[in-house]
């Protein structure tokens, strides 16, 4: 464990803050944290922990714990502008702290952008073949176009005081969007901590004096006020810490960490965290050694082996591998592969070559391939769920499924005729369905072997190839029953589930060590022969680099993760790393966060005993996802015996039988004893924050569930967006994380009733929305920003509904408990259900577009009010699923996707009037409504219809035409000045079809 971090003490009778709320329960910045969140994700490898396990993809970003961290700490006084203020300084949120996060600007870039009469005391300039004259130019002021001054150039001037450069900077981002800015910088923990908050320390004493807060850095203002609110540096605790950022944000902070989680993998990353991401510069210097010690003794046996050079003394970097099987129309053996592309940038491809002799293809390599045949060697062996292949003019086809002989039992179980693989296989029989072939090597030539920049290229096997290849098998069927007893390579049976049925079922393979082959095997034995717990962190990465289950990257020329889309798909094609590319994962490739707080780290359920904790910041599982439990039983398999110390103090299997997951009866039930734990271990002016990211229209429902039966009580809900669009995240995910603040329900009996409760409702509802909606206005006035987006508003309709709910223990006249823990039935609809579509009802009525007169949003709703919602927000730039998904729950709208073009996580977006088919605006939903008659009548306007036809149709339509005229003005007007920019010609007919109803006399 961490030593402690010396305790800096305020002498204080009892906490002044003992009481009073904290910021995180008044105020927050959610739509600058999502900003900054996203970059966070877009980072990839630069994020901070990744380099420990990039397979976990479920790390919520540490700028996002940071800010729950000091919401939950920092009070809330009667300034909540200067409350704000404050904590965006202190996130480096703040437009001052963009010019200290290393904006990329140019010296040109800054002089466009700002005003300044006396530019080069900071700037410095050279002309070069200039038509101006140098009196002319010492006499400019900014902003300044260089571009309009031929043979002029700007630079910073050397002298120049980097508060002053940092202070240009700032005041060049000051009327860029948010999001932009966060582009253009670094993000805060990239950052120098000096450099970065230096400035900002006079500014917060001054806020926070009133309470004796006198800091120089974070850790020491966390740890005053911890003892100002708890008596003592704060602990925090995360019983589901998964990959461990929430912990190691803790820690960097200068809080104490209590962190468990039921999954030996999780802690192992947890601990990495903590112990080497957070280790002081000279334990790094130690494990660097280390790291390099492993690589170069795997060298030197691989070398002795032999088995990785050819006989010009190049050496291999990658072998691609493919399966081969039997076509049972002609007989031959036929190599699978969706694409022989091996390398893009050189157009290299694998030529099948016919050999009838032995009805079988051989397999050339060819480089400087036309487009032509790049284009033909596109298209695999394997489409469609198809074996394709040409021979002698013919094209055959037939299907996988058949190869495989899938069928089903009696019993109605699918099974096929692959082969069980038995316990000591790694390799397959000669009689089974599919083989393994190796196809082609990238090698290193000798004379780049070691250089920085190596020479490289591909080849086809040869016999010489396929030797070697038959030593490594030799080696390891001699050595693979001891290596096994030993735990070098995994004996371990995969045992099925949502995600490992796919290999025993594809594939035959029952025992995880089969998803490697023998090279695989004998590099990751003999890695794993050497490890200890700094450098298992080499190994793991390694294995995920280095399955059957990893692609050949053919755009990038290496080899992909197993979990680049976290499953486990089986390939038809594969590609191996050499000992040598897999070096790179023994290098020290991990950011330098020094920690020095007191932490305990525990492999357990969340719901057995845990410490004593002031603060838990939990991101529990959820619905849909990733089962974590199943798929990290990949490197389990691995790792469970002789495991290295500290490690071996955990239960090494996944325990899938007590992890939480899905939804329903027992995901409630176990997400309740889990918190009910957390409740009974954290002080009564103690707070949970739980990070749910979630889709189920339910899940609201199930949420309010859980934390009653809990004893904990929702005061406050905020709403972040934090995921990133990838086509590895299409269908299930969503882009929003809720955020919920909670704490203990008062003691005592309280008890509710449904038409009491439905009024109160309500009144939270509004006065919780109108309370930010001003803080809004005043935010925009004074930081050129809003604080909320509509889908913060929105959430805080939920959260009010919660906040009510949760704080009673009876609700008419049964206890909350039974209530929440009892099995629901189908198409049942609860009192919780009932709050939330109350609230959900009240926000949305309060949330009314700009432009959109109150009397029209009145008299419409459902469909109509999804869709003129979301015309407003896509023409802010919003483009998020999430956004429609959250707004379609919130309008009641069952199939929002009836109007939407696109469903794209980052692009989605509505149809337009010429989007719609002409079923689609008659009979449906939308159609049948006003909107729909707008709608019908644009789509007249742009297929080239007379105006006064389309006026005709639309009266015709509509028997209570007048009536509903100004409503119908009103929707196309707002259509059209929200649609000018983006659907110009939709936007003109609708001012069209505004104008002659607005004319029109009866």
């Amino acid at each position: 464990m961490l030593a402690p971090q010396q305790e800096q003490t305020l002498c204080l009778e009892a906490p002044p803050l003992k009481n009073t709320p904290a910021l995180l329960e008044r105020v927050f910045p959610a739509q600058k944290i999502s900003a900054e969140a996203q970059k966070e994700r877009k980072a990839g490898s630069g994020k901070t922990l990744t380099a420990l396990g990039s397979y976990w993809k479920g790390r919520k970003p540490l700028i996002l714990v940071r800010a729950l961290i000091l919401g939950s700490l920092l009070p809330a006084t009667d300034d909540p502008e200067t409350d704000l203020a404050i904590f965006e300084q202190l996130m480096a949120l703040d437009e001052a702290s963009f010019g200290r996060r290393e904006p990329k600007l140019s010296a040109a870039q800054v002089a466009a952008r700002i005003t300044l009469s006396q530019p080069w005391d900071y700037f410095d300039y050279r002309l070069k073949d200039a038509q101006i004259d140098p009196a002319q130019v010492e006499n400019l002021s900014f902003p300044l176009r260089v571009e309009d001054i031929p043979g002029l150039s700007l630079r910073w001037k050397r002298a120049i005081l980097l508060a002053d450069k940092q202070a240009l900077l700032a005041a060049a981002l000051k009327d860029v969007p948010y999001p932009e800015k966060v582009a253009l910088c670094k993000r805060p923990e990239e950052c120098d901590p000096a450099t970065l908050y230096g400035p900002i320390w006079d500014s917060v004493n001054q806020h926070l004096g009133r309470f004796g807060v006198e800091a120089h850095s974070h850790e020491e203002l966390v740890t005053q006020l911890g003892q100002l609110r708890f008596g003592h540096r704060p602990r925090v605790g995360d019983t589901f810490c998964g990959s461990g950022s929430i912990p190691f944000e803790a820690a960097r902070l200068g809080c104490e960490v209590y962190a468990s989680d039921l999954n030996p993998i999780a802690c192992m990353l947890t601990w990495g965290a903590l112990n080497i991401i957070g280790a002081s510069p000279e334990r790094r210097d130690e494990i660097a050694q280390a790291q390099q010690a492993v690589a170069a003794a795997v060298n030197q046996e691989i070398t002795a082996l032999g088995i990785e050079r050819n006989s010009q003394g190049d050496r291999a970097k990658a072998y691609l591998y493919c399966l081969e099987t039997r076509c049972p129309e002609t007989g031959w053996q036929v190599p699978l592969a969706p694409s022989w592309v091996i390398s893009k940038t050189r157009q290299v491809y694998a030529k099948l070559i016919p050999n009838p002799q032995e009805k079988r293809f051989e397999i050339d390599i060819v480089s400087g391939a036309s487009p032509e045949e790049m284009a033909a060697a596109e298209q695999g062996t394997v489409q469609q769920g198809q074996m394709v292949y040409r021979l002698e003019g013919k094209t055959y086809r037939t299907s996988i499924k058949t190869l495989r002989g899938d069928y089903r039992d009696a019993q109605g179980v699918n099974r096929n005729l692959l082969r069980q693989w038995e316990k000591h296989d790694f390799r397959p029989r000669p009689e089974d369905i599919f083989q393994e072939r190796l196809y082609s090597i990238q090698w290193i030539t000798q004379e780049t072997l070691g250089k920085s920049r190596q020479a490289t290229y591909f080849a086809a096997v040869t016999e010489e190839d396929r030797a070697r290849e038959r030593q490594v098998e030799a080696i390891v069927a001699e050595n693979l029953p001891r290596w096994q007893e030993q735990g070098r390579v995994p004996d371990m049976a995969i045992e099925p589930g949502e995600e490992t049925t796919r290999p025993q079922r594809e594939r035959g393979w029952r025992y995880w060590h089969q998803l490697f082959n023998a090279r695989q095997l004998l590099v990751g034995g003999l890695v794993r022969s050497m490890i200890d717990a700094h450098t298992v962190f080499g190994l793991t990465a390694l294995l995920n680099c280095n399955s059957k289950l990893s692609r050949w990257h053919s755009a990038r020329e290496c080899v992909a993760e197993t979990f680049d889309n976290q499953a486990l798909n089986t390939l038809f094609n594969y590609a191996c790393q050499s000992s040598t590319y897999g070096a790179r994962f023994f290098r020290d490739r991990y950011s330098s966060y020094p920690v020095n707080s007191q932490t305990e780290l525990y492999s357990q359920a969340a719901k057995e005993k845990c410490q004593h904790n002031d603060i838990f910041i939990t991101d529990p599982p959820y619905g849909d996802a990733v089962h974590y439990h199943e798929i990290t039983e990949f490197f389990i398999a691995w790792l469970r015996k002789n495991t290295p110390a500290p490690f071996n103090e955990w239960i090494w299997e996944s325990r899938r039988a007590l992890a939480i997951q899905g939804t329903g009866d027992n995901f409630r039930r176990g997400m309740v004893e889990a918190y009910q734990a957390m409740a009974e271990h954290m002080p009564d002016n103690g707070r949970q924050c739980v990070m749910f990211t979630h889709q189920d229209s339910q899940v609201w429902s199930d949420i309010a569930a859980i934390f009653w039966a809990a004893g904990l009580q929702v005061i406050n809900v905020w709403y972040i967006a934090t995921e990133t669009s990838s086509e590895l995240k299409k269908g299930g995910y969503v882009q929003g994380t809720v955020i919920l603040l909670l704490g203990k329900r008062p003691p005592g009996q309280r008890a509710g009733f449904t038409p009491r409760l439905l009024p109160q409702v309500r009144k939270e509802v509004n006065a919780q929305i109108q309370d930010m909606m001003h803080l809004n206005e005043r935010t925009q006035e004074q930081m050129g920003a809003p604080v909320f987006t509509d889908s913060d508003l929105q959430m805080a309709g939920y959260a009010a509904a919660l906040k009510v709910l949760t704080g009673y223990t009876e609700i008419n006249g049964e206890e909350v408990t039974p209530l929440a823990l009892r099995p629901r039935r189908k198409g049942e609809k609860t009192v919780v259900d009932e709050m939330v579509q109350q609230a959900a009802a009240t926000a949305n009525s309060l949330l009314i577009p700009e432009g959109l007169p109150k009397a029209t949003w009145e008299v419409i709703g459902g469909i109509q009010r999804f869709y003129l919602r979301m015309v407003a927000l896509e023409a802010t730039g919003a483009s998020k699923l999430d956004n429609y998904q959250n707004f379609a729950k919130a309008f009641r709208v069952e199939n929002y996707q009836a109007v939407m073009a696109s469903l794209k996580p980052n692009g989605a977006r509505l149809k337009g009037a010429q989007d719609f088919k002409p079923r689609e605006l008659a009979g449906t939903e939308i159609g049948e409504t006003l909107l729909g008659q707008v709608l019908v009548a644009l789509q007249e306007l742009l297929g080239e219809k007379e105006p006064p036809i389309v006026m005709d149709n639309l009266r015709e339509a509509l028997p209570d035409y007048f009536q509903q005229r100004p409503h119908l003005q009103a929707m196309a007007q707002f259509l059209g000045d929200q649609l000018a920019q983006r659907r110009p010609q939709e936007a003109r007919a609708a001012e069209i079809i505004a104008s002659r109803v607005h004319n029109e006399r009866l």
